[in-house]
Order: structure tokens, then C-alpha cells, then sequence
């Protein structure tokens, strides 16, 4: 039985692990760390590996390239997952490395998920770090300044990964087929629908690349419309306390604030399709109305709500759309940040100058002593000045009247700004 499967004399290898680079030449898609003047390889021709931190996607190639690293710098390559160690294992590990340095030999201990540890365990390495007990290799897909600790960070070097092109992934369709000694059976069109499905992750990638070998038939080809259907494809990577989920709301909101509708229909949809929370998008949507449009234009925000509104009343998918209407208004919209300024200088001077009493003349008088204070006293009812405008002071004296406020030349502001411009003008006339 264990013959016919071709188990016979050992369980059968993927193909993403046969293809596994034998140099860092070999690794593909990061030539700016292992090409002829990446990091890496100057750092090996200088003979001086220091501690790193590889930031990138799955499937890029950090555990592979830290492999590599410990053989070609000769050091013992211990490996742990920081998901399924504690501190019993890494005590384990550093005594075992200063066993191998006391006997000459050192060692390169590559921790995978290297932000799972929380803080304490963190700060173990840092003493065998500093005395070249050990040469640390972390691996994290999350981003290192908020994960890791600033002390661990002071110690290595981050060294980011990219997630895999197209010519990337069709190097590794070229190296399969030689390996395999067989094309794919894939058309050209579907070879590259199948780079865009791997989103990037070459060894998603490769495990595709070996589903189609084994279960096409002889001498068919798989057209584009039928890949569809022959693989499953992932859910986009996306998890909602990591680095995507606000790398791409920060893509939605900075496209909408260019104005550039079709960047933010995309970020939209790319956010939706991996699950990311209706409402959490149509809260960001109104966020922008008022940040980055304000009165500009003062349908952004009866619209961010119509769409927010919309949605808890269709539901999903229908009331997605809504969304979608909303994104694209606000990103066609007149954009204005001047609201979203003045209002930040106003609480800034609303905390340093908090205790100054207003100015007695905007102050009612309901008791006798009130009035004997001349609360209220001189003030003019607007609506029975000419233009209703009275133009008097309202901040409080020792302050002095202060501008806010300023609106720009765009969109509905810039009639409020002819407003302005003329009440200043009625207001130096009359003494204000």
C-alpha cells in the first residue's frame, strides 16, 4: 500500500519544500536584500551578520532566508515558533548556545513570529544578544515598531520583505517545470490569473502550482475561466488587528482626500471583500466628511450618514452600495480642511485659556445682583441692527478677538469667506 502511494521509504515532499533556494542567489523577489548589492549580501561579504528582523507577507521567504544565512556563515541553526514557546524553551535554547560558544562554535537562533512573545519575553534575548551568545533571526509579518520592543529593535536591524511579482512567481512556475520536467498545463492568460490569486505569497503559490500537476489530464490545458472553478481560492489575507486592516483604511481615506474616486472604490471593495466591517467603513466615511471636506461642501456629511443609514437598512450586500455612492461623492467633493484646523486651535486655546469668563455683555442677567453687575448690559440683538449684524466683540477682553477659522476658495466656502470678508468689514465700520 505505502508503495503504491510512493510512501515506500519516506512521506512525499511538497514541491514548495523541493524547490526551497540552495543559495540566497536563489531566492526570488527580494534582489534588494540578497541581489548583487542587497543587505544581505554585502553583509556576508563584510563577514559581519548582525542581528536582524525580517518584516514581510507569508510566504516571502524569511525562514528560508535564515536558513541560508546560518549556512553560510556556519553557525548552528536552532529555529523555534514564538506561538507555541515559552520561556522554559528559550531558556533551553540560550543554554544551549552558550554550551556551543564555549566549545567554539556559534549559534543563529531564528524565532518565527517573533511578535508573539509579549514583552518580558522579549527582553530575554537582549543580554545573549549583546554578548554574541547568539545571533537572532526574528521573523514577523506584523509591523516590528508597534510589536516589538524598542530595546530589541535598538539591537537588530529591520529588514523589510516584499510580497512576490508577477516575474517572481513566474520564475518559480519556470523552476517547477523543470524540476517536474513537464510544462504546466495552464495557458498563458491563466498562468498569470494564478500569480494574481497567490496574492503575493509564494509558497500559496507553489502548492497551486503543484494542485494543477496533479490533477489535470494529460495533454489539457487550463484556460483562465476554468481555474476558477479548479481551485479554490483564499480568502485575501486580512486580519483586523494587523497592519493591513489600517494600511488600507489609511489607503481609502488619503484617496478620497485626493479625489480620486476610482483608488477609493477599490480600497472599498478590497476591504469589503475581506471581510472588514460594514460599519466600520461607513463611521471612517463620516469621518472624512467632516475632516476633509467640512464645509466645502455641507451635503459630504448628509450624505456620509444617508450612506451609513443606508446600510443598517438594506444590509448587506445590497447596502454595500450605499457605501459605494458615499465614497465616491466625498471623493469628487470640493476638499476643505478648514473646519477640521480651526476646530483643533480652538480646543488648543479652549485648555490653556478655560477659566476666562466671556465678555458681560453676551451674559444674561436672570437675578437683581446680575444686573447689578451689568451682565448683559450693552448688548445689541443682532436681528435689530442693520444687515442683523451688530459687529461686536464676543471673546473675552483679555483675549482679544482671534481668527479661527479660515475658509478656502473651493466649493461652498468660498461663499462663507465673502460672508466673512464682508461682516469684517461691517465689523471695523461699527467698532467691533
Amino acid at each position: 500500500m505505502f508503495e503504491a502511494s510512493g510512501m515506500a521509504n519516506e512521506a512525499p515532499r511538497p514541491l514548495a519544500d523541493r524547490l526551497r533556494p540552495q543559495s540566497l542567489s536563489q531566492v526570488v523577489g527580494q534582489d534588494h536584500l540578497v541581489g548583487k548589492n542587497g543587505t544581505l549580501t554585502r553583509m556576508l561579504a563584510n563577514k559581519r551578520l548582525s542581528s536582524i528582523i525580517l518584516w514581510g507577507p507569508p510566504g516571502t521567504g524569511k525562514t528560508t532566508i535564515a536558513r541560508l544565512l546560518a549556512g553560510e556563515t556556519g553557525l548552528e541553526f536552532e529555529q523555534m515558533l514564538a506561538i507555541f514557546s515559552g520561556v522554559a524553551d528559550l531558556k533551553k535554547a540560550f543554554e544551549a548556545a552558550k554550551k556551543r560558544r564555549q566549545e567554539g562554535k556559534g549559534t543563529l537562533l531564528f524565532v518565527d513570529e517573533i511578535h508573539r512573545f509579549n514583552r518580558a519575553q522579549q527582553d530575554g534575548f537582549l543580554p545573549h544578544m549583546e554578548d554574541g551568545t547568539i545571533i537572532l533571526i526574528g521573523a514577523t509579518t506584523e509591523n516590528p515598531s508597534f510589536q516589538l520592543n524598542a530595546a530589541v529593535l535598538s539591537r537588530a536591524q529591520v529588514l523589510v520583505l516584499n510580497r512576490l511579482d508577477e516575474e517572481a512567481m513566474q520564475l518559480l512556475i519556470s523552476r517547477a517545470e523543470e524540476l517536474v520536467e513537464k510544462p504546466l498545463p495552464i495557458t498563458d492568460d491563466a498562468k498569470k490569473t494564478l500569480c494574481a490569486m497567490a496574492d503575493g505569497d509564494g509558497r500559496y503559490f507553489l502548492n497551486m502550482v503543484e494542485e494543477i500537476y496533479q490533477g489535470t489530464e494529460d495533454g489539457h490545458e487550463l484556460e483562465v475561466d476554468e481555474l476558477a472553478g479548479f481551485l479554490q481560492r483564499r480568502v485575501p489575507i486580512y486580519d483586523k488587528s494587523n497592519d493591513s486592516h489600517y494600511n488600507l483604511i489609511s489607503a481609502l481615506h488619503k484617496s478620497i482626500r485626493g479625489s480620486d474616486p476610482d483608488a477609493a472604490l477599490y480600497y472599498l471593495a478590497r476591504m469589503l471583500v475581506a471581510g472588514e466591517s460594514p460599519l466600520f467603513l461607513a463611521r471612517r466615511l463620516v469621518r472624512i466628511a467632516n475632516e476633509d471636506i467640512g464645509l466645502a461642501d455641507p451635503q459630504a456629511i448628509v450624505q456620509a450618514i444617508a450612506g451609513l443609514e443606508t446600510f443598517r437598512f438594506l444590509g448587506s450586500p445590497e447596502g454595500e452600495l450605499g457605501l459605494a455612492q458615499c465614497a465616491v461623492y466625498l471623493a469628487t467633493a470640493p476638499k476643505s480642511n478648514a473646519l477640521y484646523t480651526s476646530f483643533k486651535t480652538a480646543m488648543k486655546r479652549a485648555k490653556d485659556n478655560g477659566s476666562t469668563a466671556p465678555p458681560k455683555i453676551i451674559l444674561n442677567a436672570p437675578t437683581k445682583i446680575m444686573k447689578q453687575q451689568e451682565y448683559g448690559a450693552g448688548y445689541k440683538y443682532d436681528h435689530d441692527q442693520p444687515d442683523a449684524f451688530s459687529g461686536q466683540n464676543y471673546f473675552p477682553e483679555d483675549m482679544g478677538r482671534e481668527i479661527y477659522y479660515r475658509p478656502v476658495e473651493r466649493g461652498f466656502e468660498r461663499d462663507i469667506k465673502k460672508r466673512l470678508e464682508y461682516w469684517a468689514k461691517l465689523r471695523r465700520e461699527r467698532g467691533g
